[in-house]
């Protein structure tokens, strides 16, 4: 990758901290650049990660190697704004954006702009994330290398089609892993164990068990029936998690996930540009 562009992010939120934090720890070897309206974020980010904070998006778009949009959904239509009325930016434009299709992208910057979808994992932040992209036809090759090696110093990298983007942002969450956590170790409490040894007990059963699925080669199905025993304690478990309703209240969770991410959009289509904090 070339050493002397930078790379320019838009928005200096939670995304953009653990990203920035996650290439520094693989040695990312070009500068990190940030623009946010918010001073305390730019100072929070310059001391964790020694990003360079942009104050004049003017003067940071045109050095910019590569832009990346990383602000809230019903932000960006006025960051893209905000971007356009510049008069210039890089030719390769990354959104981070769930929800919002390269289409809608595209219009708002125009032809010049090669527009790719990114959905990085807040575990980039420890270089253990998982990255889904998709790209518009006009990225190049070149381009799409570039784009690729960048989330790879974060974490594995799956190219997806953009019709597969809004399930794969709904299920792939790493708040799924965290709500599993919470709600066992609840559970745990409740039936006599102190909060320590709750969390302790459940963040082992879901680590082990995802940790020993990766190493072992073995599917899902021959695990569960390798770990339940047919009469056993973990049986019992999973048959009354299962009656009531457990599957079932995880598919309605991705479906409204999905739901969420065609509104925002269809937000796209309606709502008028106008400046907006980032």
């Amino acid at each position: 990758m070339t050493r002397h562009r930078p790379i320019l992010f838009v928005g200096g939120g939670r995304i953009t901290s653990a990203l920035c934090a996650g290439l520094r720890l693989g040695k990312y070897p070009r500068e990190i650049v940030v623009y946010d309206h918010n001073p305390d974020k730019l100072r929070a980010l310059r001391d964790e990660s020694r990003v360079t904070i942009a104050h004049d998006l003017n003067k940071a778009l045109p050095r910019a190697e590569i832009l990346v949009v990383a602000v809230r959904p019903g932000s960006v239509p006025g960051v893209l704004q905000e971007i356009a009325d510049t008069g210039t930016w890089p030719r390769l434009c990354v959104s981070l954006a769930a929800g919002i299709p390269l289409a809608a992208l595209r219009r708002s910057l125009g032809n010049p702009a090669h527009w790719v979808r990114a959905m990085p994992s807040p575990v980039s932040r420890i270089a253990q994330g998982l990255t889904a992209i998709s790209f518009e036809p006009a990225v190049s090759i070149t381009e799409r290398k570039r784009v690729r090696e960048l989330f790879e110093m974060v974490g594995q990298v799956i190219e997806l089609p953009e019709r597969s983007f809004d399930a794969f942002t709904a299920v792939y969450s790493s708040s799924h892993g965290y709500h599993a956590l919470a709600a066992l170790a609840s559970a745990g409490q409740r039936a006599g164990l102190d909060r320590k040894t709750a969390q302790t007990a459940s963040a082992h059963a879901l680590a082990d068990g995802i940790h020993y699925w990766r190493e072992s080669g073995l599917s899902v199905d021959e695990l569960l029936q390798e770990a339940v025993t047919p009469g056993g304690i973990a049986a019992a478990s999973m048959a009354a998690m299962d009656k009531t309703g457990y599957r079932q209240a995880v598919q309605r969770g991705i479906e409204a996930g999905i739901t969420q991410a065609r509104r925002n959009a269809a937000s796209q289509k309606t709502r008028k540009a106008t400046p907006a904090s980032t």
